[in-house]
């Protein structure tokens, strides 16, 4: 029995159901409190639930817990479509998984952008904190949002590639050319991005590599069998089309020998210009018949 089997047999009974739609409500209570209470006063309480590990190590451990509840942009329109996308992601891979999968692949993606952030403080220092710069309204809960709705996105894409969406309510696409867009904008962030980005990068694709990053090496391993059985199959298939039986003379070495089939061989037996004529028989012997 895998880890996983293990862990869902043991665990099932905490998890809990319908977490995106949890998440979500959080996060429209916190964006409605912002809008009524001002832009200022929402930056200042969207601050205060950033995830920034220095405000932790000093005593404010709320922050823990109230990072994954800031909602994805100041502006409603965005928040909701956002919130649209995210519950059509989740609800789907918790119908598909079950919720107890579900709620591990979401808790290793909290653990992931935690470890990050205490990371790039301890490494750049407060300044290089994704979460911590989350001072303007707009740019609030850019980082949780990134790595929580990132992992969800590429397990949805790799679940259900090809399911249909309409790109800007307009153009329809499958997921599969979606989520091949987006691991091409994490390769080059991974490639061309500074340290604390590439570190939160790893943090957004961590709970996927986790649980698909198996299948992605059995199945290049079957991949790299497969294609030697048939680089096998075409050096067999591309060797000389004739041989003498009896010389071993083949068509490719000699393409202008015109061979032939011997019709009182057993088999389908060829022989060169030189040996058709002069060669014996082959015949196999008759089953011996029963009494």
């Amino acid at each position: 029995m895998s880890l996983l089997k293990r862990l869902e047999t043991r665990g099932s009974r905490w998890a809990i159901p319908n977490l995106t739609g949890l998440l979500i409500a959080g996060q429209a209570a916190v964006l409605v409190v912002a809008l009524v209470r001002g832009r200022e006063a929402a930056a200042s309480v969207w601050q205060k639930m950033a995830l920034i590990p220095s405000a932790v190590w000093e005593g404010e451990v709320w922050r823990l817990l109230t990072f994954p509840f800031q909602p994805p942009s100041a502006s409603l329109a965005l928040a909701l479509l956002s919130w649209m996308v995210f519950y059509l992601f989740g609800n789907s891979l918790e119908q598909a998984w079950g919720a107890f999968r579900y709620n591990l692949y979401l808790l290793v993606a909290y653990a992931a952008n935690v470890a990050a952030a205490f990371l790039v403080d301890g490494a750049w220092g407060p300044g290089g904190v994704l979460n911590g710069q989350a001072v303007n309204v707009a740019a609030a809960g850019a980082g949780a949002n990134a790595v929580l709705y990132g992992g969800v996105f590429f397990a949805f894409a790799r679940l259900f590639p090809d399911m249909v969406m309409n790109l800007f309510f307009v153009l329809p696409i499958r997921i599969r050319w979606l989520g091949l867009l987006g691991w091409l904008s994490v390769g080059y962030g991974l490639v061309a991005g500074d340290g604390p980005q590439r570190l939160f990068l790893l943090a957004m694709i961590a709970n996927y590599l986790a649980f698909f990053g198996r299948d992605h090496v059995r199945g290049w391993r079957q991949g790299q069998r497969q294609r030697k059985f048939e680089a096998h199959v075409a050096r067999a298939a591309a060797g000389p089309r004739h041989r003498c039986v009896v010389c071993g003379l083949d068509s490719e070495r000699s393409p202008k020998t015109l061979f032939r089939y011997c019709s009182k061989c057993t088999g389908q037996r060829c022989y060169c210009p030189e040996h058709i004529r002069d060669h014996a028989h082959v015949a196999d012997e008759e089953p011996a018949r029963s009494a």
